[in-house]
């Protein structure tokens, strides 16, 4: 499986990015999708994930309200739209996936098989 993220770019805070993530090779065996991110010095973390044979959600509460995840099976791509964006947001955005039926929605790095190449997401104040 083949993951290509796009989207990014810059934006002033308050304003609105989505990014695309297309699964390709064999994306028959994703069961689900997140979005991970990773600012500059700090750690990668977990923005958001979804199910992909029901939709189901989760989001880190940094970003609830804000970025709303969603898929489209006929294209394996998942998105996420980001709203109200702050400069704390900016980071390198990653998609991942996971071939494991029991490890959707989950936080954990580890817990993905496949991960995207990485988009820029810079917020200016």
């Amino acid at each position: 499986v083949q993951l290509q993220a796009s989207g990014g770019g810059s934006v002033q805070a308050w304003g609105s990015l989505r990014l695309s993530c297309a699964a390709s090779g064999r994306p028959f065996s994703i069961y689900g999708m997140g979005w991970f991110r990773q600012a500059p010095g700090k750690e990668r973390e977990f923005v958001a994930a979804i199910r992909w044979s029901d939709s189901t959600t989760s989001y880190a509460d940094s970003v609830k309200g804000r970025f709303t995840i969603s898929r489209d099976n006929a294209k394996n791509t998942v998105y996420v739209q980001m709203n109200s964006l702050k400069p704390e947001d900016t980071a390198v955005y990653y998609c991942a996936a996971t071939r494991d039926p029991g490890r959707t929605l989950l936080p954990s790095i580890p817990m993905y098989d496949y991960w995207g190449q990485g988009t820029q997401v810079t917020v200016s104040s």
